[in-house]
């Protein structure tokens, strides 16, 4: 390391390439949660909030605006159960 000391960005060399970067969409990462959605569908208004604000591909909107949750890719953040404004999506522990 001390032939790298004071040297810029631009002399050293290059440690690795990621060629093709993941996706959550390749990878199941629904293990990961502790809290875990639960869909209410008779309070659902359709208004898709949750599935616009997910950060993952983990809410999926049908051809009639219905939604359902993949679990193989949520997270458990709770950013759909915090948008929903009628409140049919509720967190609960995992397992339950």
């Amino acid at each position: 390391m001390s032939s790298l000391k004071g040297k810029g960005w631009k002399e050293l060399p290059i440690g690795a390439v990621i060629p093709i970067p993941a996706t959550s969409m390749e990878y199941k990462t629904g293990n990961w949660r502790a809290l875990k959605p639960v869909l209410d569908q008779n309070k659902c208004i359709k208004c898709l909030l949750c599935w616009v604000h997910c950060p993952e591909p983990a809410i999926i909107r049908h051809e009639d605006d219905s939604v359902s949750i993949d679990y193989d890719y949520c997270k458990g953040c709770g950013i759909c159960s915090n948008v929903c404004p009628v409140k049919a999506i509720t967190m609960v522990m995992e397992g339950e």
